[in-house]
């Protein structure tokens, strides 16, 4: 009898401890990229109402609108594509505006035409039109090797490195022609800026790297190293290679966006590109790469590089003055920065 009544407890204690088999429910979350698709369409969506009360007209349904829109961003977006793997790795990159002028400048002079009596090059007009490419592209390269080599080996913070290249660029562009404009180009050299063309090449860089960065090994480096750069190292990871790569790859894109820029306005100008880096920098964390590192992606750059151009557009055609428009500007990436800490903080929680 007392056996029994011993055992009563324990059986007791044994079924509290038993684990509830009840289904735990679990939010659902959006995946960042439709999110920010859907702040696009509310904000284009914003602007239609503006349209229609304050001018009384469509802003969306206004093709020829549209068409210069995406243009413009198409070589924001070449920018912000090799800036958004920078960030991935906790870097930053302050000098694509001026490495584009800087291309922009050496591609256009050996892109002129006999027919200009003041070529820069006189001897050297009427060139096959990828030679002017090419150098546009290799001035690009060389400018991000300077400065992903200087990071990686010196250890200085990305910060000061590009905001030197910022610096030195834009003075080696400037100089380069004694601020005269590089104009008379080539018709082969200025067809990569006619038409759709900038907006071909864009999708088609933004697909291959969205590509490189989910499906290869370059990606999984470049991931890994923005998560934990020295779990990265410990892992085998040649992280000073990689990173004088990352920074390589956003000097050639930044090379890539002043080619296509000299040859969709026919001429090269050191003043090109003008604060451009931030509007690529604001583009990719718009569309959700992390300035802590390790997390972020083209596709979402791509739509906060239109979400950029959208607003843009919009304050213009609703008549906001353009140093209100620059305001508004400096205020969302400051949000959208808060929301990025806002989440790490969460992710830390869990």
């Amino acid at each position: 009898m007392n056996a029994i009544l011993e055992s009563k407890p324990e059986e007791k204690k044994s079924e509290e401890k038993k684990p509830s088999t009840a289904p735990v429910k679990s939010r659902r979350r959006f995946p960042t990229e439709l999110s920010i698709f859907l702040v696009l369409i509310g904000i284009g969506l914003v602007f239609e109402v503006f349209g229609w009360i304050v001018r009384d007209q469509s802003f969306l349904m206004n093709s020829q609108r549209l068409v210069l829109m995406i243009l413009q961003v198409s070589i924001i977006g070449l920018l912000a594509i090799g800036v958004t793997q920078v960030i991935i790795t906790t870097g930053i990159d302050l000098s694509s505006g001026s490495v584009l002028a800087l291309s922009a400048m050496i591609a256009a002079s050996l892109a002129q035409t006999s027919d200009f009596s003041r070529a820069v090059f006189p001897s050297l007009t009427d060139l096959p039109v990828w030679i002017p490419v090419a150098m546009g592209l290799g001035v690009g390269l060389l400018a991000g090797a300077i400065n992903g080599s200087i990071i990686a080996v010196t250890g200085i913070p990305p910060f000061i490195a590009t905001l030197g290249m910022m610096v030195s660029a834009r003075g080696l562009a400037r100089y380069y022609t004694e601020g005269q404009p590089v104009s008379m180009l080539s018709d082969s050299y200025t067809a990569i800026g006619h038409g759709a063309m900038p907006v071909i090449i864009f999708l088609v860089v933004a697909v291959i790297f969205h590509i490189a960065l989910r499906y290869t090994k370059y990606g999984k480096y470049t991931y890994a190293i923005g998560g934990n750069m020295q779990a990265a190292r410990t892992s085998g990871i040649n992280v000073k290679r990689h990173l004088i790569i990352v920074y390589s790859i956003a000097g050639l894109l930044a090379g890539l966006a002043g080619v296509v820029a000299s040859a969709r306005a026919a001429t090269g100008q050191a003043g090109m590109g003008m604060s451009y880096e931030l509007d690529a920098i604001a583009a990719a964390v718009i569309g959700g790469t992390s300035l802590a590192g390790g997390v972020g992606r083209i596709t979402g750059t791509v739509i906060g590089a239109l979400i950029l151009g959208v607003m843009a557009s919009g304050f213009t055609f609703v008549g906001v003055d353009a140093y209100i428009q620059d305001i508004i500007k400096g205020l969302i990436i400051v949000v959208a920065v808060v929301i990025d800490q806002y989440r790490n903080k969460r992710k830390l929680k869990r």
